[in-house]
């Protein structure tokens, strides 16, 4: 009894209104504003600290679109840091509205992205029912535009996806590699680079890949 008196009288300390959340602050964020953050998260209701639940706060905040995962600290008696780990975006890809949005690494599209946002185009060939984003389909196309390596990131235009799962990248001269599917990405990766470094490509040029230690090149064709 007299260890069930002092778990009440605990319990009933940690519900005062010292110990309600006081002072939130918002770390690693870049797309929202604290005051729109701190709107869904529900803080503003100032919950006891003891009953802070981090899976709702986390659910709240994923209403964001930009926003990846969230970690929840508290500071006793009555201050929270939220910090907030947002999404990369690796693209742009249109929409079946034809808008440009963002697009990450897994395929999400993240909001709208102006015209001339100097990242590789993504799109998914004949789609059978609308454009992007898909559910599954252009994933491929989104982890081979996170997995570009310096080399030649920068001259890359347009990343395409179809439904065998086939990957091709073309740059900006344009000269077309055809990855294939999005595995053994680093040796395909070392063979673009070499080719682009060692070749005299011609605009329109398309390098197979898919093995990266048998390139086949097919040259242009005109009508």
């Amino acid at each position: 009894m007299i260890v069930t008196g002092l778990t009440f009288a605990t319990q009933w300390t940690l519900r005062q209104s010292f110990f309600r959340v006081q002072h939130v602050t918002f770390v690693g964020f870049h797309h929202e504003t604290p005051s729109a953050l701190l709107a869904a998260s529900g803080l503003m209701s100032h919950p006891s600290m003891i009953n802070l639940s981090d899976a709702t706060i986390k659910k709240n905040l994923s209403a964001f679109t930009w926003i990846n995962a969230v970690q929840v600290t508290k500071h006793w008696p009555n201050s929270v840091v939220v910090t907030v780990h947002e999404s990369v975006a690796v693209a742009v890809a249109f929409t079946a509205k034809h808008v440009l949005e963002y697009v990450d690494g897994t395929g999400r599209a993240l909001g709208v992205a102006p015209p001339r946002a100097n990242m590789p185009t993504l799109a998914y060939l004949n789609p059978t029912t609308s454009t992007w984003p898909f559910a599954r389909a252009g994933r491929a196309a989104a982890l081979v535009a996170s997995q570009l390596p310096p080399a030649f990131a920068s001259q890359v235009s347009r990343i395409t996806d179809d439904a065998q799962g086939t990957v091709t990248i073309t740059l900006t001269t344009p000269v077309s590699f055809i990855v294939g599917p999005a595995t053994n990405l680093h040796a395909k990766f070392v063979a673009i680079a070499s080719v682009i470094a060692h070749s005299q490509l011609v605009p329109g040029d398309v390098v197979d890949v898919t093995v990266p230690d048998e390139l086949a090149v097919t040259p242009p064709t005109h009508s």
